[in-house]
C-alpha cells in the first residue's frame, strides 16, 4: 500500500485522544506507533513472533515513548480483551487466516469492538478468475478468498456491519512490495553465501518471482476495508 495514500486514510480515522485501538498480527508496530502520532491513542498489538514484537517495543520506545502501548506476543486467535473492555477499533491487516478466513476474522473483530466502533481489515482480492495453473502453482484454492472487491464489501455488511471505506492498492503498489521483496532476498543471498538454505531460498523466491509476473500482477489485488459495527 502507498504509504502516502495509507497516511491520508488513518488521518480521516479522526480517532479521539484515548482511542482503544487492536491490532492483531501488528507485527512490528508500525500501524500502532503511526496511530499514537497522530491521535495518542491507546493501543494493544499482538504478533506470534517473538522477533516482531521486539521489534515493535525498540519502535514505540523511540518514536512515542510514553505511549500507552502493549504489544502481546500470543497467537492473535487466543488472544481476549483484558477484562472483557471492547476497542474503539480493531484491526487485522493481511492475516485473515487466523480466523480462518475473511469472514471469520470481521466476525472476531466484531465482537471485540465497541458499539458504533470501527473494523480495519486488509484482504486480497481476484481481479480476475484465477488460472487453475497459477492456484497450483502457489498452492492456493480459489475459495481462500471471498472473491472481488466488491465481494469482499457485501461479505462484510453481511455480517451485519457497514462499509465506510475502502482503499485498493494499485498495480503499482503492488509493484513495489513485490519488487522490494526481490531485492532484499537479493541483498540477503549476497551478503549469507554462507547460509546453508541459500538454494532453497533462491529456488522459492525465483519460483515467486516468475509466478508473480506471469499470472500473479493481474490475477489478485489487495484492499483494506474500513467497517462500522451498528
Amino acid at each position: 500500500m502507498n504509504r502516502e495514500r495509507f497516511e491520508a486514510f488513518l488521518k480521516q480515522l479522526q480517532l479521539e485522544p484515548n482511542s482503544t485501538v487492536l491490532d492483531i498480527a501488528c507485527g512490528k508496530g508500525e500501524f500502532l506507533v503511526k496511530l499514537s502520532e497522530l491521535y495518542r491513542i491507546k493501543g494493544v498489538g499482538v504478533d506470534i513472533s517473538p522477533y516482531f514484537i521486539q521489534e515493535a517495543r525498540k519502535k514505540a520506545r523511540l518514536r512515542v515513548p510514553d505511549a500507552p502501548l502493549d504489544f502481546i506476543e500470543i497467537d492473535g486467535k487466543n488472544y481476549k480483551p483484558q477484562d472483557g473492555k471492547l476497542f474503539d477499533l480493531s484491526s487485522c491487516i493481511g492475516a485473515t487466516w487466523i480466523w480462518n478466513g475473511y469472514k471469520g476474522t470481521l466476525k472476531a473483530l466484531k465482537d471485540m469492538t465497541k458499539p458504533g466502533g470501527l473494523l480495519l481489515v486488509g484482504e486480497p482480492f481476484w481481479l480476475k478468475e484465477p488460472d487453475p495453473e497459477y492456484l497450483r502453482a502457489e498452492s492456493l484454492q480459489k475459495e481462500e478468498y471471498a472473491g472481488s472487491h466488491q465481494d469482499n464489501v457485501r461479505l462484510g455488511e453481511a455480517c451485519g456491519l457497514s462499509c465506510i471505506y475502502a482503499l485498493a492498492s494499485t498495480k503499482e503498489d503492488f509493484d513495489h512490495y513485490e519488487m522490494l521483496g526481490w531485492w532484499s532476498l537479493e541483498d540477503y543471498v549476497r551478503q549469507n553465501s554462507n547460509d546453508p538454505d541459500i538454494q532453497e531460498i533462491l529456488a522459492l523466491y525465483r519460483k515467486g518471482k516468475e509466478n508473480y509476473l506471469r499470472w500473479g500482477r493481474e490475477t489478485m489485488g489487495w484492499a483494506t476495508y474500513l467497517f462500522r459495527k451498528p
